[in-house]
């Protein structure tokens, strides 16, 4: 008979606090200014990124001591309600559009983000249905294009608001499972290659997609408007040398860099905590992702290893893109640094696949 711990993985528990103190710190920091000249308290966006960790920190508690299995069971029903609610934030006068997106549902004086919540329902829906349908993957069609219906359907859902970045997330994280799960690598090159040419399709498509990829090739060529952006980005994180000007004492984010509490933080944290700091923010990156690699690799069966691979994929990637962004070396895209970008939906749903990953480490063995 196997032997399960009781106890969750506390070394990523303890990273996952660390870096959710980080994130409130660097929050204020980044956006006490930009908060003080539009709502009048410098404190606006910390009251509230404090509340959804609060609410945060006790879903990810409470997720945590409720068996990952059940999840499972209701994996189907929540996606189909993700479904349902993307569509809803399509509806002029319902959803709420921001730099461009329609793609927040306003709450009272909050707003949700449905796109991050169908991205941990249909990691859940996906790790059910390749457990109980492994065998069918070798098979191009019942196989991997079955499997790929789902996030091809969320897909087509968040390009509609639309909103790019959320997209590559969602189908890489899911490509991530599939592929562990046991799909045929000449597959994903067949659906790879027609994969590529409807990206290239989504950027011809639509004119400011395409000002972007100039912009990201030579940003100084037009630096007040396409390249404003990573130049400012730039400028942030250059300066900050080995050690930064000190917390609080960053200068971009005095109406330089546009919504640097969110997307651009790295780049302020850069700027006050120089080199050194971002180097502890990437280590600690590196040890929860750590962590979840081997919560994988320790599960108790198929569903719980390709659980926990696809919240690890889905961070990793959250992150590679966000880094990846702020530094030039991919164009411009909104996404949010995991545990740091200010986002009260992003942030819930970070903490709550935290509590997940945890419980499935109660039960390695």
């Amino acid at each position: 008979m196997r032997k399960y711990r009781q106890s969750p993985d506390l070394i990523l528990l303890g990273i996952a606090f660390t870096l959710l103190i980080l994130g409130l710190t660097m929050v204020y920091s980044a956006s006490a200014v930009k908060a003080a000249s539009q709502f009048g308290d410098s404190l606006y966006f910390l009251k509230r990124q404090l509340l959804f960790a609060v609410v945060g920190v006790g879903l990810m508690f409470a997720v945590m001591r409720i068996d990952y299995h059940f999840w499972g069971a209701w994996a189907k029903l929540a996606l189909i309600a993700c479904y349902v609610l993307l569509c809803v934030v399509l509806i002029p006068g319902v959803g709420l559009a921001r730099g461009g997106a329609r793609s927040w549902l306003g709450v009272g004086a909050f707003s949700i983000q449905p796109s991050e919540f169908t991205k941990v329902a249909l990691i859940i829906f996906l790790a059910k249905y390749l457990s109980e349908h492994q065998s069918l993957l070798p098979n191009f069609w019942r196989g991997l294009v079955r499997s790929f219906l789902p996030v091809l359907l969320a897909f087509g859902l968040i390009m509609l608001q639309p909103d790019l970045g959320t997209g590559m997330v969602l189908v890489l994280t899911c490509v991530i499972m599939i592929f562990i799960a046991g799909a045929r690598i000449k597959h994903f090159v067949m659906m790879g290659s027609l994969g590529v040419l409807g990206f290239v399709g989504l950027i011809v498509s639509a004119p400011y997609r395409i000002k972007r990829l100039t912009s990201f090739v030579d940003p100084w060529q037009d630096p007040k408007q396409g390249g404003f952006q990573i130049i400012q980005s730039l400028l942030a994180i250059g300066p900050g040398g080995l050690l930064g000007f000190g917390l609080g004492q960053s200068r971009q984010k005095y109406q330089y860099l546009p919504e640097p509490q969110t997307d651009f933080i790295f780049s302020i944290v850069s700027e006050e905590l120089g080199f050194i700091g971002a180097s502890f923010v990437l280590v600690l990156f590196f040890l929860l992702l750590w962590r979840g690699i081997l919560i994988a690799m320790k599960a108790p069966d198929l569903f719980g290893t390709l659980l926990a691979v696809g919240i690890t994929g889905m961070i990793a990637i959250q992150i590679m893109i966000n880094i990846a962004v702020v530094t030039g070396l991919i164009p411009v895209t909104g996404i949010t640094l995991p545990f740091l970008s200010y986002g009260g939906s992003s942030l819930t749903l970070m903490l709550v696949s935290i509590g997940i990953l945890l419980n499935v480490s109660k039960h390695a063995h």
